[in-house]
């Protein structure tokens, strides 16, 4: 039995729906997956099945979600291994952990795509660790030019979330698996 970690690119259904957590858990139960289990209402999922390949966990857990849904959402899957070999890679440990985020990538990114968002900085901290993207926005994230640069049209599918939510992520899986840093 191996553990892993599945991140939605997004919870909101429609006007005034999303998905409720208690819902995600069950959907992912319904296919086969054992513990199921949530941290904070946005999407994170940690749960146990055999092992298997990333790409197939990713596409029955995006085909489960659109049938039980109704709507097609991205969904990045990583391994436990993988998940804490990302929370020790942080490079801004030195960040305030709600201003620090990682775009967690499918495919992983090239380093040559900080020459590409370089034109969207204005004083942030950019990093590309073992393929997903690390950003530092200080102390103003809602005031940033980098979010609505950071597409899947220009970066590929891929999901953010804040350096709290890893290191939750990573807490929950040490609890299940061995000590996380």
């Amino acid at each position: 039995m191996a553990i892993y970690v599945a991140l939605l690119y997004s919870i909101v259904l429609g006007s005034g729906r999303r998905v409720v957590m208690a819902d995600l858990k069950a959907m992912a139960e319904s296919l086969g997956f054992r513990n199921a289990r949530t941290l904070v209402a946005t999407g994170n999922l940690v749960f146990e099945a055999e092992l298997q390949p990333i790409a197939s966990i990713e596409a029955k857990l995006e085909a489960g979600f659109a049938a039980a849904f109704g709507k097609h959402v991205d969904i990045i899957v990583r391994d436990a291994d993988t998940w804490l070999r990302l929370a020790n890679g942080n490079p801004f440990l030195d960040g305030i952990g709600s201003e620090v985020i990682v775009r967690v990538m499918r495919q992983p990114l090239e380093p040559e795509v900080l020459v590409t968002l370089a034109k969207y900085r204005r004083g942030e901290r950019l990093a590309v660790v073992d393929g997903d993207l690390w950003i530092d926005f200080g102390l103003k994230a809602s005031e940033t030019k980098m979010l609505p640069a950071l597409t899947t049209k220009r970066l590929g599918i891929g999901t953010m979330r804040n350096w709290n939510t890893v290191r939750g992520i990573a807490q929950m899986i040490s609890c299940d698996e061995k000590t996380y840093i």
